[in-house]
């Protein structure tokens, strides 16, 4: 058997839509753009959600509009993706890992509250392989430390304490304590890129909570402005009747979503609740497969939260990054694609060159270490899936 990491799980039905929005005369951002915004925002139970060009677009967009950046310092995970840290350089800002709590991927919350100065303005915790923070704790964090705030601007002034904005790229579907992914959170980002659950080839959208005294009309505003060079009409306004007139704000950015991208997640929207039921299945197979190989599996499904689904990261207990990387090796043997999720930051040249030193974050390097992410998308089937653990589970059976 040939079996990918994480094909994009693309129907005929979205070749269909995307023919479709060809045919219009439509490909840029257009109809579908905004109809896929609003289900989106219907779906997490939300005001308002706007579809940008990238999760990363997300994150670096709701900074600028905050007014985050050279003074500040915004505070995130040691154990994610570059992403979620690079966005704070990209506005200037300083930004501040902490190290997960023993023997879990999410972040010390203890550290964090230690981490928070008066420069503090945001937090981005990572909702690492779609199952959300305890969020519960971090804005207990947050409330704490408010005499700490130093707002710089009127949207600061309106919270009057620390952001939280939630790094949901993988969390799509999933939800906590009753909520939704994307209403938890003062702001929430996800990613539409290829290889997750929910896909628009790239892509991303932000959703937020109400702002006591701003409006979401104003707060959707600023991110068409940004993302669409300053202009203060987009193109489907530009053609209304006499409309051509627009004006440019500020010099800002170009990171809009397209109607092509917007045509492929209005088919995955009626595919979704599918795809997260077939998620669940393969996890409950692998779960149940590995219970007595000597690994340690994140759990998807609890009492207060339901995962997206999006990655089955494993820990092979009692061997290190050789012995780790040999079994990924012996797994392409045979055919099957792993990964590893993820490197954390401190270990890259581009963080070291800021001054980051892996022994600081010893828990996040603990994880890594032994850490082997499996197949996991709705393109496997029963048959491959078997495949997978059954090799998985001689080969770590070899080593250890």
């Amino acid at each position: 058997m040939k079996i990918s990491f994480s094909p994009p799980d693309i129907g005929e039905q979205e070749i269909v839509e995307v023919a479709e929005a060809l045919r219009s005369g439509w490909i840029t951002t257009g109809p579908r753009t905004k109809e896929l915004e609003r289900q989106i925002a219907a779906f997490c139970r939300t005001g308002r959600a706007v579809c940008l060009n990238s999760a990363t677009a997300c994150m670096e967009l709701i900074l600028r509009v905050l007014g985050v950046g050279p003074g500040d310092e915004v505070i995130t995970s040691a154990y994610t993706y570059t992403a979620t840290a690079s966005v704070v350089c990209h506005v200037g800002a300083r930004v501040v890992l902490v190290d997960t709590v023993r023997d879990g991927y999410e972040m010390d919350y203890d550290r964090l509250a230690e981490a928070i100065t008066e420069r503090t303005k945001v937090i981005i915790p990572v909702d690492l392989a779609g199952i959300p923070c305890d969020y519960a704790k971090i804005f207990s964090v947050v409330e704490n430390k408010r005499p700490l705030f130093r707002p710089e601007s009127i949207l600061q002034e309106a919270f009057g304490r620390i952001v939280v904005l939630a790094d949901a790229a993988h969390a799509f579907g999933a939800s906590r304590e009753g909520q939704m992914c994307g209403e938890i959170a003062d702001f929430t980002s996800f990613s539409f890129h290829a290889v997750k659950n929910f896909t628009t080839a790239e892509g991303g959208a932000l959703t937020w909570r109400p702002v006591a005294g701003i409006a979401d009309e104003w707060l959707y505003k600023q991110f068409q402005l940004m993302s669409l060079h300053g202009q203060s009409k987009d193109a489907l306004t530009k053609t209304q009747l006499g409309g051509w007139e627009y004006d440019i704000v500020a010099p800002y950015y170009k990171c809009n979503m397209t109607d092509i991208m917007a045509a492929i997640g209005l088919v995955q929207m009626q595919r979704y609740p599918g795809l997260l039921a077939r998620r669940r299945q393969l996890i409950a197979y692998y779960d149940e497969a590995l219970r007595d190989c000597g690994v340690q599996v994140l759990g998807h499904y609890g009492d207060t939260y339901r995962s997206s689904g999006h990655l089955y990261l494993t820990r092979v207990l009692g061997i290190g990054e050789a012995e780790r990387n040999a079994v990924i090796v012996g797994m392409a043997e045979r055919g099957i694609a792993t990964n590893v999720h993820y490197k954390p930051l401190p270990m890259l040249t581009a963080y070291r060159n800021l001054g980051f030193d892996i022994r600081d974050y010893p828990n996040a390097y603990a994880m890594y270490c032994n850490e082997i992410t499996l197949p996991l998308h709705t393109r496997l089937t029963d048959e491959e899936a078997e495949y997978v653990v059954t090799n998985f589970a001689e080969l770590i059976g070899g080593r250890r």
